[in-house]
C-alpha cells in the first residue's frame, strides 16, 4: 500500500473528520462563551463585586514583582467559564433528554400463566 493510500484512509476516516468538525465547532463556540462572560457576566456581576470589596483592578497586584493578581484574575475568569459552561450544558441535556418509554404491557408468556393460574383458582373454588 502506497504512502498516499495510507495517508487518504487516515485523514477521511470517520473519526478523523468527526474530530476536525469537533475542534471547529468547539473554537467557535469557546468564542461565544468567552464573550458571554467577558461582555455580559464581567460586567452585570463580577464587576459590581469586585468595586465592593475595593479590587477594581485586580490583574495588576503583585508583591516584589509576582503578579498573583494576574493569577487571581485568570482564576476567576475560569470559573466564571465553567459555569457559564456547566449552564449550557445542563440546559441542553435537559432539553434533549430522552423521553422515557412507556413500560410495555404483559408478555404472551406473562398473559399465558396469568390465564393459567385464574384456571387453576376457578377449578380450586368449584371443589
Amino acid at each position: 500500500m502506497g504512502l498516499i493510500q495510507e495517508f487518504k484512509e487516515f485523514a477521511f476516516k470517520g473519526n478523523v473528520m468527526d474530530l476536525a468538525v469537533g475542534v471547529i465547532i468547539g473554537a467557535a463556540f469557546g468564542k461565544i462563551v468567552t464573550s458571554l462572560v467577558e461582555d455580559v457576566i464581567t460586567p452585570l456581576i463580577l464587576n459590581p463585586t469586585l468595586e465592593a470589596v475595593n479590587a477594581e483592578n485586580i490583574a495588576q497586584l503583585s508583591w516584589n514583582g509576582v503578579k498573583y493578581g494576574s493569577f487571581l484574575s485568570a482564576g476567576i475568569s475560569f470559573l466564571c467559564i465553567a459555569m457559564v459552561l456547566f449552564w449550557i450544558i445542563k440546559a441542553a441535556n435537559k432539553v434533549s433528554r430522552p423521553v422515557p418509554a412507556a413500560p410495555a404491557g404483559p408478555t404472551k408468556e406473562e398473559l399465558l400463566l396469568t390465564e393459567i393460574r385464574d384456571l387453576l383458582k376457578d377449578k380450586n373454588s368449584i371443589h
